[in-house]
């Protein structure tokens, strides 16, 4: 009989038709990351580190898992905690969405929130000033260090995405926010095949809607970020973005988040230059938590 955490990864991969008419040579798929029990791609992240900080002996029942979090990540953490029982506190943006903060107390969380302004940086350097006040109380992976994170994708979701295309692929397309996903996949993609081209999405600014994702030139960059395997790397804006997580919603049926359509931007300005060829992307989450958002409101002219 399975638990909870034996259920994360090996997610679908699913075929997207939205671009088809304009661009017929190119196929597309996307990672389906709200199959994990937790709703979102972090569920891989935050098991890798959590069962890392386990076998290094960090980990232990004295001590509470605590890290900075814009939701998904804080949700998987809250949700896998609970499954083994492990205290969690986390920092948060005081602005993440109701339904994020409502699934992380569901699991018995703590949440401290950070000031909304400062974004997922102000709650990076509120976590480390717990952590530093108290360094004995707490298990602190830090996600945008920890080599466990990128570790999650290199031995998991590239590997899968090589089974379900049958090596086929032709370019990686993930956004930016711990860097994680990105990195991982593409590095064992690449060792696979070094032919494969792979895609960064990151916000064209500081100044944007696209939660869960990091500007990295005016950010904190995280640790394990290495952009040396990125050939290239492409800044997104808000609404077309926004526009994209609609239109997906509405034509396929497919119900995600800011950061998949931030995804779908950039593969569809893949498809105009490559004109053919194979592109798979990672749906990070599910648009359900942020249906408070406005997400999915209309557009009014």
């Amino acid at each position: 009989m399975a638990d909870i955490a034996s259920l994360v990864g090996h997610t679908p991969l699913i075929r997207v038709r939205l671009f088809e008419k304009e661009f017929p040579a190119v196929e597309v798929y996307a990672k389906a990351e709200w199959f994990n029990p937790g709703g979102s791609v972090k569920d891989r992240a935050a098991l890798s580190m959590i069962e890392d900080g386990e076998r290094r002996g960090a980990l232990t029942r004295d001590k509470t898992i605590i890290d900075s979090t814009s939701g998904n990540t804080g949700i998987a953490y809250a949700l896998i905690g609970a499954a083994k029982g492990y205290r969690v506190k986390l920092v948060m943006p005081g602005n993440v969405s109701v339904e994020r903060k409502a699934l992380v107390t569901a699991y018995g969380a703590e949440i401290v929130y950070s000031d909304a302004g400062e974004g997922s940086d102000g709650a990076i350097r509120l976590v480390r000033e717990l952590v530093a006040d108290d360094p004995d109380l707490y298990f602190y992976p830090d996600q945008y260090s920890n080599p466990a994170n990128p570790r999650a994708h290199y031995e998991g979701t590239a590997l899968e995405i090589l089974e379900q295309t049958s090596g086929r692929l032709t370019h990686f397309v993930a956004g930016l926010g711990t860097t994680g996903t990105f990195v991982g996949a593409a590095r064992r993609l690449k060792e696979h095949d070094p032919t494969i081209r792979t895609i960064a999405v990151q916000p064209e600014d500081s100044f944007h809607g696209l939660e869960g994702l990091k500007h990295l030139p005016t950010a904190i960059v995280p640790r394990i970020w290495s952009a040396d395997l990125a050939d290239e790397v492409w800044g997104c804006p808000t609404e077309p973005a926004y526009d994209l997580a609609r239109e997906v919603a509405r034509t396929e049926g497919l119900l995600v988040g800011h950061s998949s359509g931030a995804a779908l931007w950039a593969v569809r300005r893949l498809a105009g230059t490559i004109g053919h060829g194979v592109v798979v992307t990672v749906f990070p989450d599910s648009g359900d938590r942020y249906l408070s958002t406005g997400l999915y409101s209309r557009k009014t002219s």
